[in-house]
């Protein structure tokens, strides 16, 4: 748990390092202690570096190499590729997607020292989750991505954020239906889970 809140902190703090230009322009993100200069940048590019090679080392060490390797991949993936991709294109929101659906392969990995469909499955259910998720709540937030200059879909293609958003609405049912073949959970989930899908 330690190593895998370390690789988090890290990635979120180097993220709005990067971003206190852009964050500063928008109502959602202007009062984060970077663009108030609570923290001065070196501090918190410090804490940065430090977190991501602390919690890398924990989970190598005290958990196994493949979860140390899946943390550091998506520290990585969401500060090099995520953050700058956000001002390029919206194809943002699909790697967005791959950090927030890193998570469950972790704790997979943690418990078992491999991957397996089960994990594949519940890291799918995060992945589609996310579209409708994010996809709402940039819709509320378009004027401040417009301004700051980030390429949202909500932005850019607004009837495009809305059928993605549909389409992986969509899809959470037959991922949800396969937890239960891969034995993951019983097919109460399944059907626990067309409601809210």
């Amino acid at each position: 748990t330690s190593g895998t809140a370390l690789c988090s902190a890290a990635a979120n703090t180097i993220n709005q390092w990067i971003e206190v230009p852009y964050d500063s322009q928008m109502a959602r993100t202007r009062n984060r202690v970077l663009v108030r200069q609570l923290i001065s940048s070196h501090h918190a590019a410090l804490f940065g570096l430090t977190t991501a090679s602390v919690g890398t080392l924990l989970l190598w060490h005290m958990v196994n190499p493949l979860t140390a390797t899946l943390g550091l991949a998506n520290i990585l993936l969401y500060v090099a590729v995520y953050t700058p991709l956000k001002r390029m294109s919206i194809l943002n929101t699909w790697v967005g997607s791959l950090v927030g659906a890193m998570p469950p392969l972790m704790g997979w990995s943690a418990c078992t020292g491999t991957l397996e469909p089960g994990a594949m499955i519940l890291a799918a259910i995060l992945y589609a989750w996310q579209f409708a998720h994010f996809n709402a709540l940039s819709w509320s937030l378009r004027a401040d991505y417009s301004r700051a200059g980030y390429r949202m879909m909500a932005v850019t293609d607004p009837a495009l954020c809305k059928r993605v958003a549909l389409r992986y609405s969509v899809a959470m049912v037959p991922i949800c239906a396969l937890a239960p073949v891969f034995g993951v959970t019983t097919w109460w989930f399944a059907l626990d889970s067309l409601p809210p899908n």
